[in-house]
């Protein structure tokens, strides 16, 4: 599919020297740095339609690229990054049931909204430290099991405490709490 030699951009060693490799690939970055940023934005601002919202629909539009990119990517060197692959259905299924929770209005809509994008945005990172940890200062250093442990060490608890604190979830596992009383 993509051919070309290795390089090296920045201490990030890059497949394939081709133009169109490198297109998708700088497409696949801006679109994985949007997301971040766009996360960021949903999960610190105010749970209502406007800042919240937008920062989401961002986010989920951008990783639509994110998982079409890196799906072109893993193909292309399926041996070397299928677990890329595997990772990045994960983050990106997520984020679908966790909008079409809230589109659809399931019921328990926000256990499943909340829960989705935050379990798409903890193995985003994942997938992210997974195939770039070594090249990062700092990170170089650490054992490459961190870059797949530490995402959901950090990232559970903050979902969890979310989950049980939200008005719109946490009555739920009141609920239940108490009618096995």
């Amino acid at each position: 599919m993509f051919q070309g030699k290795p390089i090296v951009i920045e201490g990030f060693e890059i497949p394939f020297d081709g133009t169109l490799f490198l297109t998708i690939l700088a497409i696949h970055v801006l679109a994985g740095l949007t997301c971040v940023v766009a996360g960021i934005i949903a999960m610190l601002s105010k749970k209502q339609r406007g800042q919240h919202s937008k920062a989401g629909s961002v986010y989920y539009w951008a990783m639509w690229i994110v998982f079409i990119t890196a799906t072109l990517i893993a193909i292309a060197r399926w041996e070397q990054d299928y677990h890329l692959f595997i990772l990045g259905a994960i983050s990106f299924l997520s984020a679908v049931m966790g909008r079409r929770a809230l589109r659809k209005n399931w019921k328990r809509w926000s256990i499943y909204h909340i829960s989705g994008m935050g379990i798409s945005y903890i193995f985003l990172l994942i997938a992210f430290y997974v195939d770039n940890g070594r090249f990062l200062p700092v990170w170089k250093d650490l054992n490459p099991i961190i870059y797949w442990l530490l995402p959901p060490i950090i990232g559970l608890p903050i979902l969890i405490r979310t989950l049980l604190n939200h008005p719109l979830s946490k009555h739920y596992f009141i609920k239940s709490t108490n009618s096995k009383s």
